[in-house]
Order: C-alpha cells, then sequence, then structure tokens
C-alpha cells in the first residue's frame, strides 16, 4: 500500500467530496499520509473541508489534514497536486456564457469564445501555481481538472518543468457507456483532444462493431451539464465515428445557439443554484457521505478518473487509461509537441501514449489540427497578453471565424474579466 500527501487545489469546490469519496473507495492501494485543502474562499473552503474532514474520520482513516488559502501550506511535501480551480468563479463563467450570444455566438465555458476566456484567466494562476510547485515540491505529479483541461496541459507541459497530466472524466463515461453495450471483452479506439474526441473502433474478437453501433443509434451518454440534441444517424455515418458529448456544439451548433437565445438561465445561474444547494446540505453536520445532487453538476465519475490515475503513477500499474499528454509522435498528423487526449499507459514514470496506426480519418484529422491550432493561439495570447494571438485563435476556431463577431465579442469579453487578465493592456 502507497502512502500519499496530496494537495487539493480549489478545494472549495463542491466536487471536492468526490474525490475524497474516490481515496475512500481506494484504501486498499492508497494510503493518504496527508492532504491539504487549499482555496481562498474562506466560506466554501470551510464548508467542504469539513464535509470532507467528517467522511475521512466516519471511515477511519488517520491522516493529516490541513486547510488553508495558502498555495505554499498546501504543497509542503505535496506527491500529488490536484487542481480544480475556477479564476472568478461561476459568474465570470455566467459571462463567458452569457456576454457571446449578443454576438450569435455560443457561450460555452471550454471551447470557442467562452473556453478562450476562461483559458486566459486561469493560464496565469496555473503559472503561479506551477512555480510554486517547482520551489516546493518539485517531484509531485500535478493532477489538473481545471477547464478547459487540455489547453491547461498545453501550457504546463510546453512552458514549465511540472510533471503534469490533464484529466476529464468524459472519456471514461464513453469508454463505459460502450462496454455496457458491448461487453468488457473489447478494443477501443479513442481519439482526439479534450472535448474534442470520437471512438472511431470498436473491435470485438477482431471483429469491428463500430457501424452496427452507429446504425443502431448508439451513442454514449450526454454529460449532465450540456443539453441533449442528439446526433442525426447520418451525420454520425458521415463522420464515421461516436463523438464525445462536447461535439454537439461542433455538430448541432444553431440548435445550442437557439438554447442559449431562449433559455430564461445560463448553465452558470444554474450551477450557481445548485451550488448553493449543495453548500447547504454541506454544512449540515450530520452529513458525512457524498450527496447524490452532486451528479448533477457534470462530474460524474471524476473521483475515479483521479483516483485511478493517482494509484497507477503511485503503485507503477502500468495501466491504460486516457489522459492529456503530449503527443510524441501518437498521432502522425499533430507536432510532437501538441497536447492530445489519448489512451496511455500508466506508470511511476509517467503517461506514454499508445501509437494510433495508420489512422485515415480526414475529418477528425482535420477538425483536430484546427482546433489545435486555436489551442495554441489561446496559450499564447494568455502568455504574452497578445490581442493578434487571441483574434487569431477565434477566427480559426469553427464556433468563431467571422471577423466583425469575433472582434467586438472578444473586446467586450475582454473588458468584462480585466480583473483576472495581468498580461493584457487595456
Amino acid at each position: 500500500m502507497k502512502e500519499i500527501t496530496v494537495a487539493v487545489i480549489g478545494s472549495g469546490s463542491t466536487y471536492c467530496p468526490e474525490l475524497v469519496d474516490g481515496f475512500l473507495k481506494a484504501q486498499d492501494s492508497l494510503k493518504l499520509k496527508k492532504i491539504s485543502f487549499m482555496d481562498i474562499d474562506e466560506r466554501k473552503r470551510n464548508i467542504v473541508g469539513n464535509l470532507c474532514i467528517r467522511m475521512l474520520e466516519k471511515a477511519g482513516v488517520d491522516c493529516e489534514v490541513v486547510l488553508t488559502d495558502d498555495v505554499d501550506t498546501a504543497l509542503q511535501g505535496a506527491d500529488f497536486v490536484v487542481t480544480q480551480i475556477r479564476v472568478g468563479k461561476l459568474p465570470a463563467r455566467h459571462l463567458d456564457e452569457s456576454i457571446p450570444k449578443k454576438y450569435g455566438l455560443i457561450g460555452q465555458e471550454t471551447t470557442g469564445i467562452g473556453g478562450m476566456f476562461k483559458a486566459l484567466r486561469t493560464i496565469p494562476v496555473i503559472k503561479h501555481i506551477c512555480d510554486r510547485i517547482e520551489a516546493i515540491c518539485p517531484d509531485a505529479w500535478l493532477i489538473n481538472f481545471t477547464n478547459p483541461s487540455g489547453i491547461i496541459t498545453e501550457f504546463v507541459l510546453n512552458h514549465t518543468n511540472v510533471k503534469n497530466i490533464g484529466l476529464c472524466n468524459v472519456p471514461i463515461d464513453m469508454l463505459d457507456d460502450v462496454k455496457e453495450i458491448t461487453g468488457e471483452d473489447v478494443d477501443i479506439e479513442y481519439v482526439g483532444l479534450n472535448h474534442l474526441s470520437w471512438i472511431t473502433s470498436v473491435k470485438k474478437d477482431g471483429e469491428e462493431l463500430l457501424p452496427g453501433l452507429i446504425e443502431s443509434g448508439f451513442s454514449p451518454k450526454v454529460m449532465a451539464n450540456i443539453k441533449d440534441d442528439g446526433f442525426d444517424l447520418e451525420c454520425l455515418k458521415a463522420v464515421q465515428g461516436l463523438p464525445s458529448s462536447y461535439l454537439q456544439y461542433y455538430y448541432c451548433r444553431e440548435a445550442k445557439l437557439e438554447h442559449q437565445r431562449t433559455d430564461e438561465k445560463t448553465r452558470a445561474q444554474v450551477c450557481m443554484e445548485i451550488e448553493e444547494q449543495l453548500l447547504e446540505m454541506y454544512n449540515d453536520e450530520e452529513l458525512c457521505i457524498k450527496p447524490a445532487l452532486l451528479d448533477k453538476r457534470g462530474g460524474h465519475k471524476y473521483s475515479l478518473a483521479a483516483v485511478s490515475l493517482i494509484n497507477s503513477l503511485a503503485n507503477d500499474v502500468n495501466d491504460i487509461q486516457v489522459v492529456n499528454v503530449k503527443n510524441n509522435g501518437t498521432l502522425d498528423f499533430l507536432d510532437d509537441d501538441a497536447i492530445i487526449e489519448a489512451p496511455s499507459v500508466i506508470g511511476a514514470d509517467g503517461a506514454k501514449p499508445i501509437k494510433v496506426e495508420n489512422f485515415t480519418n480526414q475529418h477528425i484529422i482535420a477538425l483536430m489540427r484546427v482546433v489545435k491550432a486555436y489551442e495554441k493561439f489561446t496559450v499564447e495570447a494568455a502568455t504574452t497578453g497578445s490581442d493578434e494571438a487571441a483574434i487569431k485563435g477565434l477566427l480559426v476556431h469553427p464556433l468563431v471565424g467571422d471577423w466583425e463577431k469575433a472582434t467586438k465579442c472578444y473586446a467586450e469579453m475582454k473588458e468584462a474579466h480585466k480583473d483576472y487578465l495581468p498580461e493584457f493592456k487595456f
């Protein structure tokens, strides 16, 4: 049993009890020596942190627990650092979702212009955290859940010396949904970027099952935070893959825009209400388990993904998990330093992506190249404060593209978020 010290940065997140629940379920292989809960929001840090402490105590876990608002304190002795921060909190997400629709653009927190501004706000804070990791616990693994996870990983692995693996709960949900239909003994090909991914092959005993799955109308379940407009059968036949639910923003664009025009509340406002309900529940000193309401936040199997990854790194398991990692020849149509979301062998020395041979789906190749270009422009903008790089990124992104819409929306969003954009000139 591996003994580990964990620092959770952004522990006021109402997802945090999910993470603790995952560690409790993994007690046969992981022993918590110390866990630090760090958040700058005192109210949420205390409410969520105290529930986590009650969960640990009820399970009989004897470990040191630290609640703090100081990153350096949290990082002391850390073997693993889990980041789940939201710079500007949910009100900033509301702006990401509400401003774009004024310009006829989709407002979404992880893609398009909304996703760009979430990245622009987040990367400076992640840079500070990485600087402190390098100074205090340079051997620690940074496990990042902060969205947009792929872009954050793109920054960390190409601009810092921190050992980092990006994580998302979408892949584990997609793979489990397929196995629920086909059985566990299948070989699944998963290709993509974070929130831009497809299952492109499902083989059982050498037989390709994907065309039959598509013909049957099967598609992986939609995440709780996305309204399900479905994928047209002919669309799936044309794409020749099973898309993640985030591809609905690309393939069902007008339907998504219509939702945003007519919905009374943004998803951020809905999440604010759910969060307050959760915090009220968490504040009950009798509660010492993860409440079911948490599943409505869209973080289904988050703890399973996180703890499975930490376990494999800590215990050198060498199993296969889908993570965000440098391409390094895995997909021959992207640069080696491009961050992809790929099945990888996870052991003590990190994640080694499994090479995809003879990939010929030209639609997926083209869309991945375009969105990867947008992601790299976004990282450039975040690190240099370049408006030019940001606009270039928006002009290539499939959900933006229009000069007038892009520049006007960008100007309003930049002004709205100026308190969180230290690299930019105003």
